[in-house]
């Protein structure tokens, strides 16, 4: 049982979390038992991201003057909060993944840049490659305009030759 200067700390840690972080999902736990919730933990931490079991009341009161605060009214029942830091898309794939497998384990609802995410929002953002995927296929597209550039300037003086060729040869016919 914390007590109330412990309580306060924990609702500035969360807040200081809550403004700083790219995305926020919550979950209901209910029925998971410890082994399979430990199991959902480390797969969460293998992606850099935090998941916490908090009292709804110091959510609640954490979460004022964030972005989490429009995701007040799903603080009922055993809730679970994810947290990513740096890549928005790594939360949603994994709870997703692991709420296929473990139907007990509920996404309530998400908080992204502002923006409130149903089921539906999470559920697409996890079909979205990671963020090192992304990357690599905006570099290769870079890659490739350039190439693709040099390609065709190396043919421009190749084909004209073909076509004063061809005046030439028009002229020697004539």
């Amino acid at each position: 049982m914390l007590n109330k200067s412990e309580k306060q700390q924990l609702v500035e840690e969360l807040h200081q979390k809550f403004t700083e972080s790219k995305i926020v999902i919550l979950t209901d736990y209910k029925g998971l038992d410890v082994d399979t919730i430990n199991a959902l933990r480390r797969k969460l931490t293998e992606s850099n991201i935090e998941y916490r079991v908090v009292k709804n009341t110091l959510l609640a009161r954490a979460s004022e003057d964030t972005d989490v605060a429009m995701v007040k009214d799903h603080f009922k029942g055993p809730t679970a909060i994810a947290l990513s830091y740096d890549d928005p898309v790594a939360p949603a794939k994994v709870l997703y993944e692991f709420a296929k497998d473990n139907n007990k384990l509920e996404i309530k609802v998400g908080v992204m840049s502002g923006k409130l995410l149903d089921i539906a929002a999470i559920k697409s953002l996890s079909a979205l490659p990671s963020r090192e995927v992304l990357l690599s296929q905006v570099l290769s597209t870079m890659n490739a305009v350039p190439t693709s550039l040099v390609r065709a300037l190396s043919n421009v003086p190749e084909r004209f030759l073909y076509v004063l060729q061809a005046v030439k040869d028009q002229k020697e016919a004539a």
